[in-house]
């Protein structure tokens, strides 16, 4: 099962990477297949319902605060909730560090490489900017991090390392 889980977390860091989203296809998908794992008590890492449940509902309705402020998107958003079913309230704190260390990494070269473009295919696609023309208008406003990416990445390394201990 974490290497299903792991598959997921793939596509939500390629998805949001490239396309500067996650669409509710995939966020529901993580989200059905962390309930089923639940139902039949099989979940990887030994979160109960009531864990996963409190996780969910964490990790959506805080990053949901910086929805609201328009410093995140949904897809961000929804994605949290996921996650938290997957991996309860506990590890939560951490993940969200290391994403935020990340993202604040990527904002800095992003700030960096936009005063100083010395490398212009980096600096393009750290801005996230949508390729060709945007007719269907979900790039209304830039989103030059992909918080969603970090959030799986990280994941993966607390799923590899940080249980360990």
């Amino acid at each position: 099962m974490p290497h299903l889980w792991l598959i997921w977390l793939l596509f939500v860091t390629v998805y949001d990477i490239r396309q500067r989203r996650v669409p509710n296809w995939l966020v529901l998908v993580g989200a059905a297949f962390a309930i089923g794992v639940l139902a039949m008590n099989a979940q990887p890492f030994g979160v109960k319902w009531t864990e996963a449940l409190m996780g969910s509902a964490l990790g959506f309705g805080f990053l949901l605060l910086f929805y609201v402020v328009g410093l995140m998107g949904a897809g961000d958003v929804k994605f949290a909730g996921a996650l938290g079913l997957w991996v309860g309230w506990h590890p939560l704190l951490p993940i969200w560090a290391m994403a935020s260390l990340l993202a604040l990494v990527h904002g800095a070269l992003w700030l960096f490489l936009h005063r100083w473009p010395w490398f212009p295919q980096l600096a393009l696609l750290l801005s996230g900017k949508p390729r060709g023309d945007d007719t269907t208008g979900l790039h209304k406003r830039a989103r030059p991090i992909p918080y969603a990416a970090y959030l799986a990445l990280a994941a993966a390394v607390w799923m590899v390392w940080g249980r360990q201990s």
